[in-house]
């Protein structure tokens, strides 16, 4: 990251630095942010699964610590309407805890960052889950696109049984670097727009429109304190309106 970002004998600096990385890639990122471009801040994995009893505990606490095992601050939470369904969930995390390979490590963030909730229905897990803002949804109830059409805040869904974080990470090829920390309030993941440049260009024709422009823009300046600017205008309203602006 140090080298692309500075620059060496062989290798040149580069503009901008993407992709998903662990602790230290972060904060390499973070304290060279500045220097170059960055595409987001991103912390730990989150993954949120949301389900009702059209499922079973076994493949809930599946999804759960399959990404919980990314680190002991990944969070993983449960959000369901079925406390049948919480029950066993948590009761089938205990059991595959005793057989995970990464246990040592999903067990960690699981009894850390690990969380079930019982809402009374659907309106009320969307609400939740846009409070969450999670970085995984793994939606796994009989209507999924009932939180398609209506959840706002996320890094990316994954719709029914079928569908997992998994399959989005490794195969599918959907976006993988995704905003976390609730940051899904007000931004995506990594777009096509992130390696794009919005530059702007002005100019005024007439010396008409200059003059015009010219009269507001001096008096917004003097208001503000701004008497260089209002100056910019001035000699403008002066050359091409005609008039002694001062």
């Amino acid at each position: 990251v140090g080298a692309m970002a500075l620059g060496t004998e062989t290798i040149g600096r580069v503009d901008m630095l993407v992709g998903p990385g662990n602790a230290f890639v972060a904060e390499a990122k973070r304290q060279l942010y500045g220097r170059i471009g960055i595409d987001l801040f991103a912390g730990p994995t989150e993954t949120l699964v949301i389900a009702d009893d059209s499922v079973d505990g076994e493949i809930c606490a599946t999804d759960l610590l399959g990404q919980a095992e990314h680190g002991p601050t990944s969070p993983a939470v449960l959000l369901t309407n079925s406390l049948k369904l919480a029950r066993d969930t948590m009761a089938e995390i205990e059991r595959q805890l005793k057989i995970l390979p990464t246990a040592e490590i999903a067990a960690r963030a699981w009894a850390d960052y690990g969380e079930v909730i019982v809402c009374d229905s659907y309106e009320e897990m969307v609400v939740e889950a846009d409070r969450i803002a999670s970085e995984h949804v793994q939606v796994m109830t009989r209507d999924p696109d009932y939180f398609l059409d209506n959840m706002r805040n996320y890094g990316a869904l994954f719709l029914g049984p079928r569908t997992n974080v998994a399959y989005g990470d490794k195969v599918i090829g959907t976006n993988h670097t995704l905003p976390t920390k609730k940051a899904a309030r007000y931004t995506g993941g990594l777009w096509v727009g992130k390696f794009i440049k919005t530059c702007t260009y002005q100019r005024v024709l007439t010396d008409e429109a200059s003059a015009m422009i010219g009269e507001y823009c001096s008096r917004l300046c003097v208001l503000e304190g701004f008497y260089g600017h209002a100056e910019q205008a001035n000699i403008r309203v002066r050359r091409y309106g005609g008039r002694n602006e001062a």
